[in-house]
């Protein structure tokens, strides 16, 4: 059992004029979604509410079923719970994939996603696209994400050809929900302690704040008063974006079996050196 405290804000920021940006917690299921939609008139935040509910509805009824009949996304070698978010996360992207094919005011719109799942003693963090996932443990902080875009993706491959790009490339996305009828998602499942902090946000605050200053924020203060600091901080160096954040503060875990013990203790004192990293595609 894993006890969590939990918040969630997004808010407009200071130069657009909707917000694009959607989000969804429940700690009773467990889950929490950040999606940053785009497209034309309305049709990101049509794509990034799309996203969360489909994905929050899926996870619901598999939760209500107590079993998952007929998965989307079936590997082996994942969890249940692992399968069972990677399978809402193709299940969304087809959602909006037909959505945008199906009405012409939302052709060509998509969304990022960035969502975490909690099980009994560990959880999983899955992401499309650039909205980050940030986990602080032992004073640390570590990015679980991975960008999908042109400059990450050319930094891992050539450094040096990624610094003649420019900053502009940054955030053009090489993977989007929705975009295309299918989809690849990045995913971790890790052992969970107690005084975990995970932070999931939109790129208008991580655009912002360096991880180092996110970690700051949110050490020192409840969840509820650390996302409002958090975009705070963004919108008072120019909001130019939706700004998104979630925080979540890990208060217990509880799981008495002598193997999870020994495991949770190997995994703490390597986890910021080897990271088991599962790449889905």
């Amino acid at each position: 059992m894993i006890v969590i405290e939990s918040a969630g804000i997004t808010d407009r920021g200071k130069k657009r004029q909707a917000n694009e940006d959607a989000l969804f917690l429940e700690d009773t299921l467990g889950l929490y979604v950040v999606a940053d939609g785009m497209g034309g008139h309305l049709a990101g935040e049509v794509a990034s509410k799309l996203v969360v509910e489909t994905i929050s509805n899926y996870i619901k009824s598999c939760k209500e079923a107590e079993v998952d009949e007929n998965p989307i996304y079936c590997d082996e070698i994942l969890s249940k719970e692992a399968n069972r978010l990677l399978s809402g996360i193709h299940l969304s992207n087809k959602v909006v994939h037909e959505a945008a094919r199906g009405n012409n005011s939302y052709r060509g719109m998509g969304s990022t996603v960035a969502a975490v799942y909690f099980t009994d003693g560990t959880f999983i963090a899955a992401n499309v696209g650039d909205s980050p996932i940030y986990l602080i443990r032992d004073g640390h902080v570590k990015l679980l994400s991975v960008p999908h875009t042109v400059l990450a993706e050319q930094a891992a491959l050539n450094p040096e050809n990624a610094e003649k790009l420019g900053m502009e490339f940054r955030h053009v996305l090489t993977r989007a929900m929705g975009t295309e009828e299918s989809v690849r998602a990045d995913l971790y499942e890790i052992l969970c302690f107690k005084d975990d902090i995970l932070v999931i946000s939109s790129d208008g605050l991580s655009d912002k704040a360096s991880p180092e200053e996110i970690k700051q924020l949110v050490d020192g203060n409840g969840s509820d008063a650390a996302c409002r600091r958090l975009v705070d901080l963004a919108n008072d160096r120019g909001g130019d974006d939706n700004i998104t954040a979630i925080v979540l503060k890990v208060k217990m875990v509880k799981n008495t079996s002598m193997k999870f013990k020994r495991l949770a203790a190997m995994a703490k004192r390597i986890f910021f050196r080897i990271t088991n990293k599962i790449r889905i595609g």
